[in-house]
Formats: structure tokens, C-alpha cells, sequence
């Protein structure tokens, strides 16, 4: 084989990625000659016909062992692109049995493996082959999806939590978002175990590094129905599902605006009401002069909520305790007073004596937050809420949304 020839075919397996270029150095023109006609059909999308080129090179007798690493090198790049893999996994085998590779190359070809295993759907040899690569240093995407997806397929959740929850946690001490995918195989594989409290927290963590709306919904969807959640925060999560593009059903909003009416917030519930009048999910069908009469009541109860707020501040400044000061304060924020409704329930959580002093700090987290000018304040108000019937997570919940507005 010529001087040209061997190093035309040198560059050509090179750029392949099938040998070194100390490798190619030492071959005979019996066995260069096919090989590089190989590697020409492989450029030209021909692979079988390349496979065929390097089985009559590796039909050259005597051949020595930088020979047969260079065909096995090639047989496997061919019969992998002709998808042959039976006979890219036997090539790439011999490859990485032959003692010649260093570990990058190693761990090239054990990912090789890994895929072509995975092609043949011999998943338990795919995954020792893909935790071999990732073992000699192979770290690339495609590997860890593939990981993800035989683990997967291998049912045992209880590995892809541990794996996927180690992924989430060194990307936060490195200050890094976490992988999107991670989290999700996080809450899928918790979901599968029954491990309904660690998959909130990382439902959690999915709204806060990818807030869509999707998460969003599953997140609040499980809310209610955690143990000892109270229903007195059904309302909170209302506002956070309507905060989040989750509350669109007629019946949601009708819901909404008679628990808001219910508990006060009159100028809340007009609010409500015209967004789902705006929205068409209001007004409209057999139903249409119930939602005007809602309207109707909430404009009257807002005229009145507005005309007795003094009056109703004064009493509430002259009683004993606080409870009256942080419901008015919570009105006056929920009408976009936020400054003088978190003093007000400031003042009355001063006063002491209330009577659920959790709740009081959850909503002066949610008027501090209102504010611009506080809202980092109202921020870590609301995630020092404490208390197991809900609070807490709301508080929480509250603290990201506020985050992301």
C-alpha cells in the first residue's frame, strides 16, 4: 500500500472515529486496501456495502493485532450505520478486549456498547455496559438518558429516585439549576414508591425552577389532599391556581367568588368575577343570570366593605385582641392597599392573644409581598410560616409565586 494511500486512509478512519492514528500506521495493503474502500463507502451512506469491504480484509490471513483492531474498528462503525447491531456489538467487544485503547477511547466505545445493547433490547447488558462508560468517565446527555430510560424499564424506582435525587442535589451545592428531566424522573419514581411527601417537595422544587403551568397544576391538584391540610385554605389555593392560568371552569370561578364573598374579600370577588365574565366562563348559558346576580352582590358587598372600613378599623384597633386587625389588614391588601393592610395586621399580631398566630404571619407575608418595596421581606415571611395543617405549604407556594410575578 502506498505512502498516499495509507495515510488517505489513516484521515478517513481517523475522522470515522474508528482507530488512532498510531493504529493505522502498521497495515498491510491486503488489509488497507478494503478498509479504505470501506471508509469511502461509509461516506457515501453505503454502509453495507462497507461492511462487506471490511470482511474481506478481516479474510486476510496472518493478520496482526493492530490489523484486527483496525478491522474491528471499522466492521463495527459499518454494521452499526447498517444497523447490524449483533455485529457492531461483536466488532466493538473485540475492540475493547483488545488491551490497545486508553480510557477515553474506553469509555467511547463501552457507550457504544451500551446504545447497541439497548438496539438489541438486551437492556441488563446495555445498562452494565452503560455503567462501565460511565465508570471510565463518560458523562454525555445521550448517556444519561439512556441510564434514565433502562432504569426505567428496569422498575426499580427505588434506584431512580436515589440516582435521580443525587443529580438534583449536586446540582444545587454547585449553585446549578437542575436538569428538568431529573426532576421529573425524581417526582415519577417517588409517585411509584408511595413516597407522597418527598414527591410534593420535589413538585416543589418543579415549579420553582421550571414554573409551567402543567407543574403548577399537578402540585396544587395534590395540595388538598394531603393529610391534615385544612380547609380553610381552600381559597389559597384557588388564588394560586388562578395566579398560575389553572382556574378557567365556570364553576371554579363562581366557587372562588362566593368563598371570597364569604370571608370578606368583596373587592377580591368582584375581581374574580369580572375575570370570568372577561374570560366567557362566566355570563353565558343556562346559568348566565345566576353569575349576574354574583356580580351584582359582590359590587353591593365591595360598596359597603368599602364605606365601614374606617369604622370597622377604629373597632378593631379598640378590641382586646388581634384576630378583627389582621382580617381588616388582609382585606385592605387583597384591594391593593398592601402597605396600610400590613400594618394593620402587624398591629394586630403586636396585640398577641390571636387566635391562630400562623395564619396571621401568612397573611402579613402575603400583603408584605404585594408590595414591591417588600416584597423580599413578605418572601421570607411567608416561607418561616410553620404549622402541619397547611400553613406552611401555602406559605411556601405563596413565597415562590411571589418570585415569579
Amino acid at each position: 500500500m502506498s505512502m498516499k494511500s495509507l495515510r488517505a486512509l489513516t484521515l478517513a478512519l481517523v475522522a470515522a472515529g474508528c482507530l488512532t492514528v498510531a493504529h493505522a500506521q502498521n497495515v498491510r495493503p491486503e488489509v488497507g486496501k478494503p478498509l479504505q474502500a470501506a471508509s469511502e463507502l461509509l461516506r457515501a451512506g453505503k454502509a453495507r456495502e462497507a461492511l462487506a469491504k471490511v470482511r474481506e480484509a478481516d479474510g486476510v490471513g496472518g493478520k496482526t493485532a493492530a490489523e484486527q483492531l483496525m478491522i474491528d474498528r471499522m466492521k463495527g462503525a459499518a454494521a452499526q450505520r447498517a444497523g447490524d447491531n449483533g455485529t457492531a456489538i461483536q466488532a466493538f467487544e473485540s475492540v475493547f478486549n483488545s488491551g490497545k485503547l486508553s480510557g477515553s477511547e474506553q469509555a467511547q466505545v463501552a457507550e457504544t456498547l451500551a446504545f447497541a445493547y439497548s438496539q438489541q433490547r438486551d437492556n441488563a447488558k446495555a445498562t452494565q455496559w452503560a455503567n462501565k462508560a460511565q465508570q471510565l468517565g463518560a458523562s454525555s446527555p445521550q448517556l444519561k438518558q439512556l441510564q434514565a430510560y433502562l432504569q426505567s424499564q428496569s422498575g426499580d424506582y427505588a434506584a431512580i429516585a436515589k440516582d435521580s435525587a443525587a443529580a438534583v442535589s449536586a446540582a444545587e451545592q454547585a449553585g446549578r439549576r437542575p436538569a428538568e428531566d431529573d426532576l421529573l424522573r425524581l417526582a415519577d419514581a417517588y409517585q411509584r414508591t408511595n413516597a407522597n411527601a418527598a414527591q410534593s417537595a420535589t413538585l416543589e422544587k418543579l415549579v420553582s425552577y421550571y414554573p409551567k403551568k402543567e407543574y403548577w397544576s399537578a402540585l396544587l391538584g395534590r395540595l388538598p389532599r394531603k393529610p391534615g391540610f385544612s380547609d380553610r385554605f381552600s381559597l389559597d389555593v384557588m388564588r394560586m391556581k388562578l395566579a398560575t392560568g389553572n382556574l378557567s371552569k365556570t364553576e371554579e370561578f363562581m366557587e372562588m367568588a362566593q368563598l371570597l364573598l364569604q370571608d370578606g374579600y368583596a373587592a377580591e370577588a368582584k375581581t374574580i368575577v369580572d375575570k370570568g365574565f372577561a374570560s366567557g366562563a362566566l355570563g353565558t348559558g343556562a346559568e348566565a343570570e345566576r353569575h349576574k346576580r354574583l356580580r351584582d352582590l359582590a359590587i353591593k358587598q365591595d360598596a359597603e366593605v368599602r364605606a365601614n372600613m374606617e369604622k370597622n378599623i377604629a373597632a378593631a384597633t379598640a378590641a382586646k385582641d388581634g384576630n378583627e386587625l389582621v382580617r381588616i389588614g388582609s382585606v385592605l391588601a387583597s384591594m391593593g392597599q398592601a402597605e396600610q393592610g400590613a400594618t394593620l395586621i402587624q398591629q394586630g399580631i403586636a396585640k398577641d392573644a390571636l387566635k391562630r398566630p400562623e395564619d396571621a404571619k401568612l397573611r402579613l407575608g402575603q400583603a408584605l409581598a404585594a408590595n414591591p418595596k417588600t416584597k423580599a421581606k413578605g418572601q421570607q415571611t411567608l416561607r418561616s410560616v410553620q404549622g402541619t395543617d397547611g400553613a406552611a405549604d401555602v406559605g411556601r407556594l405563596y413565597a415562590i409565586l411571589a418570585g415569579q410575578q
